[in-house]
């Protein structure tokens, strides 16, 4: 008989042990740490698409720019075009960030795109028309700008995505994950492609 009471009453004592432990993290905001740093790493994420398809929407003008002092590169004008047309076909809403292959498919086309762009900007050494108009170096000016705040919105989202997956690994925040959010799951973020890794040849 003693043993059929305790064994409730062992439940109860845990259960009283948890929901005061959960009221006391209440008081110091940290029930709340994991969906908060969650909701922060989608919006770095929002930013990032938002300065991807910036910089997407500036390339049809560039390509006709280019065309019409450089319509003899055909090929690396057309690979523009079709890298573009891939990176804007792949895309990751939030939902999908703690799938690692689905942000790496994304990373990979729009490094694509950066390599066919990097080639289009290299075409216009060769003509100096070209690097000289107007349209093509404001286009280019932006085209530099959006660069940058790529680098910058992937620096915010990198970081929002530790914070978050730090959260999820360490205590509190793990125990609280794993009572309160059990559908929370770490999240993957971009990783320096393969030719960034290595050292820059430098030549005189």
């Amino acid at each position: 008989m003693t043993l059929a009471l305790t064994a409730p009453f062992r439940r109860l004592l845990a259960l009283a042990a948890l929901v005061a432990a959960s009221l006391s993290l209440a008081g110091c905001g940290a029930i709340n740490r994991v969906p908060t740093l969650e909701e922060q790493a989608k919006a770095r994420w929002s930013e990032v698409q938002n300065q991807y398809q910036r910089r997407a929407d500036l390339i049809p003008n560039l390509v006709e720019t280019v065309k019409g002092f450089a319509r003899q590169e055909e090929k690396v004008l057309t690979e523009v075009v079709e890298a573009r047309a891939n990176a804007t076909k792949v895309t990751i809403d939030a939902s999908k960030l703690t799938d690692p292959e689905a942000v790496k498919r994304f990373q990979e086309a729009q490094q694509q795109l950066s390599g066919a762009l990097g080639r289009l900007l290299a075409v216009s050494e060769n003509y100096p028309d070209l690097k000289s108009n107007q349209n093509f170096l404001a286009l280019q000016s932006q085209l530099e700008g959006t660069e940058n705040r790529i680098a910058v919105a992937r620096r915010d989202y990198i970081a929002a995505v530790q914070a978050y997956n730090t959260e999820l690994r360490t205590f509190p925040g793990r125990w609280i994950a794993s009572w309160l959010y059990p559908e929370a799951k770490p999240m993957a973020t971009f990783e320096t492609a393969q030719e960034n890794q290595a050292p820059p040849k430098v030549t005189f």
